[in-house]
């Protein structure tokens, strides 16, 4: 049980890691594209915030992921 435990949270743990690597360069790519072609400023607020939306569900798992690692640990 415990093997499956931490390789579930090593699992979380790369799919957190994937999410905030790959909404930063969707957002930076987002960004440069939108300027390059001239995308309306409140598009590249829509982008802003899903960005941010992203973050903080990472956010959030990092907290719960660090929690049951806590619990594992003892």
């Amino acid at each position: 049980m415990e093997q499956k435990t931490e390789d579930n949270l090593k699992r979380q743990s790369r799919l957190t890691a994937l999410v905030i690597a790959g909404s930063a360069i969707c957002w930076l790519s987002i960004q440069w594209v939108g300027s390059a072609i001239g995308i309306p400023g409140r598009y590249a607020i829509l982008a802003d915030l899903a960005t941010l939306a992203a973050f903080f569900w990472a956010l959030v798992n990092c907290f719960f992921i660090w929690r049951q690692r806590q619990d594992f640990k003892g």
